[in-house]
């Protein structure tokens, strides 16, 4: 359904868009991630990262409970792809 200007599928290729930037966000974290050498120890807090970590993920620089805490602090996508006023006042 198309509402004013907009044509018709419009909010579903606003969706798929949305959907589409989170997959490549995601796929560029986990590609920073396991590229390179990891670390034995933390380099945030100096604790020993877990063999099956290392294991697991390759580039592995944090442990698990650091890399939980950057993880809660990642800011979702940010871009706002619709015109309404309420999704611009959330």
């Amino acid at each position: 359904m198309a509402g004013g200007w907009s044509r018709d599928g419009a909010v579903q290729d606003q969706i798929d868009d949305t959907v589409a930037d989170a997959v490549l966000a995601a796929r560029g974290r986990l590609a920073a991630a396991a590229s390179g050498e990891g670390e034995t120890h933390c380099v945030l807090c100096g604790e020993e990262i877990p063999e099956g970590r290392r294991l697991a993920l390759p580039g592995a620089r944090t442990c698990v409970a650091c890399q939980s805490g950057r993880d809660a602090r990642t800011p979702g996508a940010g871009i706002n792809r619709r015109g309404s006023k309420d999704s611009q006042l959330r």
